[in-house]
């Protein structure tokens, strides 16, 4: 039943009042009453994982093959529609999530205001996601390793950090707030630290270099393959914004998500300031997109952080670029051991994944769901062989489309909440966090993301590649055959 009658009869607000509530008894408590998961996440956890916590390799190397494909100007527009996408997205969020902290953040909420299909499409769609990111970090990692220590064979590397992240995350989620925390810190300083140098760079601030502004802005140019540029970056910065949503996650472990949450969602658009369009800018001045080594088969030299402090006159600093990809490697690790987990459990939770991996411990660690997803980062072996290293490309490349599915899911079920909101006779002034410019927000963002899902394969087309063609769109039929399947 997903019509109206649905949404009028299926939700109950009557049980969640705002005053002296479920909700608010249930936020105070040690433990997710619904999951068992341990609420020990602080506030300046959550705002950290917000703010920090997205910027991973792929904002270090990824983006490098980004300017590469489309040019300065093609990683502005994407990073920024791409960015006011994602804004709409956390803005659905912080009024969901602030009012539900409890049980399963988006997965459990497209069920409630929707269906089990829409759930599970929503969910699983995510494990892809997170899937592929972790597989590939795993991979980034041992091959910044590899740069320093040869010796180790890339698979060495693989199983000593598998079971070594398997084990950190086993402690609790206190200690991954934690751990995340300082990260973040690093991260954004490193980050600040490197446009502080662009600045001084491009204005000629480096001894016996000149100042040349904008100049790779006209030569080679600002794009460098047109509309197709264009088209290509948006799946890259689709996947370098996927984890701002796991705010919704962790607020089910948060000591104080009505205000937790609310916080990192406000943070939204500094993050997007400070770290995409920051990147944006700064790659696309400092380093031309026609430079030889953003095809590097090198993780570190690839990097235009990299590239700009050689470039600058210190071939050094390739090993402290190096360090720095080494510990957003560790913290995308971490994180997406955490989201997937807990994304597997609030799916088994909810009778979408089979039980067994709902189990927590004592802890609040739930140790099935865990030890699944971390299993499956073990496909980054694949990539150590030649002839298996295709189809780990294939795998991984899956997440573009996987994260404008989520995105979508959550705006269309911000929408369905508010109609049922309005059906039960709840003004929106009862709201604990009232989205910006609703309804224009979902709205916008899930046509966006329906259409940005569309046209993300649109490069398999010409010269046509099957075999990227399928990669491209697979999730789509895959995700409306499990719609379906389901009640």
């Amino acid at each position: 039943m997903t019509g109206e009658a649905s949404v009028k009869n299926d939700t109950n607000f009557s049980e969640l009042e705002l005053n002296g509530t479920s909700i608010q008894s249930d936020e105070h408590a040690n433990e997710d009453p619904r999951t068992g998961l341990k609420r020990a996440l602080k506030d300046r956890h959550i705002s950290l994982l917000a703010l920090g916590g997205v910027i991973g390799p792929g904002c270090l190397i990824g983006a490098g093959n980004a300017l590469a494909k489309g040019g300065p100007l093609a990683l502005l527009l994407g990073f920024g529609i791409v960015g006011l996408v994602c804004f709409a997205v956390m803005e659905s969020i912080g009024e969901l999530t602030t009012l539900y902290p409890s049980g399963g953040g988006f997965t459990s909420l497209a069920r409630k205001f929707h269906s089990d299909g829409l759930s599970a499409v929503c969910g699983y769609a995510y494990i892809v996601v997170f899937f592929a990111v972790l597989a590939n970090e795993y991979n980034t990692l041992s091959s910044i390793l590899q740069f320093w220590g040869p010796q180790v064979p890339t698979y060495g590397y693989i199983l000593i950090f598998w079971a070594f992240f398997l084990a950190f995350q086993m402690v609790g989620v206190g200690a991954f707030g934690e751990c995340e925390y300082w990260l973040a810190w690093f991260k954004i300083l490193g980050l600040v630290a490197y446009y502080i140098f662009s600045v001084i760079y491009v204005s000629g601030g480096i001894p016996g270099k000149p100042a040349f502004g904008f100049h790779y802005w006209n030569s080679p140019g600002a794009l460098s393959n047109g509309f197709r540029g264009v088209a290509v970056v948006f799946v890259f910065c689709s996947t370098f914004y996927s984890g701002t949503e796991s705010v919704a996650l962790a607020a089910t472990e948060s000591r104080n998500p009505r205000r937790a949450v609310p916080l990192a969602v406000r943070q939204t658009f500094w993050r997007i300031l400070i770290v995409y369009m920051g990147i944006s800018i700064f790659y696309g001045v400092t380093v031309p997109y026609d430079d030889v080594n953003l095809g590097s088969s090198s993780k570190t030299l690839k990097s235009p952080v990299g590239i700009a402090i050689v470039r600058a006159g210190w071939p050094g600093g390739v090993h402290l670029v190096n360090a720095f990809i080494l510990v957003t490697c560790v913290s995308a690790i971490n994180s997406s051991l955490y989201i997937g987990s807990r994304t597997i459990s609030h799916l088994a939770h909810e009778g979408l994944a089979p039980k067994f991996l709902a189990w927590t411990n004592k802890r609040g660690i739930p140790v099935n769901a865990l030890l699944a997803f971390n299993l499956l980062g073990l496909i980054s072996l694949m990539n150590v062989s030649v002839g298996a290293a295709d189809a780990y490309d294939y795998i991984v490349n899956l997440s573009g489309v996987g994260v404008f599915i989520v995105w979508g899911i959550i705006s269309y079920t911000h929408i369905r909440f508010r109609k049922a909101w309005a059906m039960q006779g709840r003004s929106p002034a009862e709201l604990p966090y009232k989205s910006l410019l609703y309804p224009w927000t979902p709205i916008i963002s899930l046509a966006a993301n329906i259409f940005l899902g569309l046209i993300q394969g649109w490069t398999t087309f010409s010269p046509f590649s099957a075999a990227d063609f399928v990669d491209a769109y697979v999730l789509l039929p895959a995700g409306v055959i499990l719609f379906w399947l389901l009640p």
